[in-house]
């Protein structure tokens, strides 16, 4: 019976949703939502229509970076706010 909830990503994925993005992370859905509202998650989205998306290669050199918050990731990256 096919459900409207979309299969995770695979290991080769280039972007993820946040649910993914989550997982990842080794966190809920929730702590990355407030990562975000506290301005301590650095990775920015990828806006695909109304989806939103993270680069995986992102995530991974945001986590070797030690989490900086998005003040000081995004301009490292030339992403800006």
């Amino acid at each position: 019976m096919p459900t409207d909830t979309p299969a995770p990503a695979g290991p080769d994925a280039l972007a993820v949703d946040i649910a993914d993005a989550a997982r990842l992370l080794s966190i809920s859905p929730s702590h990355l939502f407030a990562l975000r509202r506290a301005g301590r998650f650095g990775p920015k989205p990828i806006k695909l229509g109304r989806s939103c998306r993270f680069r995986v290669d992102e995530l991974r050199q945001w986590l070797e970076a030690g989490c900086p918050s998005a003040a000081v990731w995004r301009p490292a990256k030339g992403g800006g706010r």
